[in-house]
């Protein structure tokens, strides 16, 4: 899977998956096959693995919170473009490999209002199967190896 990083995806990596990776993706996600809860637990676990994995390669494991321009750090950090991009092509290959068990991969979603001063923003999004509820999966909001935020979609596009 490609991965982004540097700001709107100007710098990339490959992320071949070895089958250690795919030993690893099998076993966390597999740990969330009791519940839809559990599951999205599962999967802020394999946005863990994948930041820890990716980290050291690309320099990413100095990345802060909320980055953007300001940081002044591009080549160490994710805009929400790429962990957008990163998080949602993590989660299409859970899917595909068959690992979502309550989820599938739904459309990337934005929020932003200047005029009621909410920045533009976007983030992955699971859709969970019995309910259709929109659940997003959120890693730009938090530090190197820090859980994303996963919250109903609804919720997530009042906050600002």
């Amino acid at each position: 899977m490609t991965v982004c990083h540097g700001f709107v995806c100007r710098r990339r990596e490959i992320l071949n998956f070895i089958a250690g990776d795919r030993a690893a993706l099998t076993r966390i996600i597999g740990a969330g096959h009791a519940s839809a809860t559990a599951e999205r637990a599962a999967v802020q676990c394999a946005v863990i693995w994948f930041d820890r994995r990716m980290g050291p390669l690309i320099g990413t494991n100095k990345r802060v919170a909320n980055a953007d321009i300001r940081a002044m750090d591009d080549k160490h950090n994710y805009d929400c473009w790429d962990t957008t991009r990163n998080v949602t092509g993590l989660l299409l290959v859970l899917q595909q490999w068959g690992l979502l068990k309550f989820h599938t991969v739904g459309d990337p979603h934005y929020r932003g209002n200047p005029l009621v001063d909410q920045l533009p923003h976007d983030t992955a999004v699971l859709v969970e199967r019995a309910t259709k509820v929109e659940w997003v999966v959120d890693m730009w909001p938090r530090g190197y190896a820090q859980p994303p935020d996963v919250m109903r979609l609804a919720q997530w596009l009042k906050e600002s």
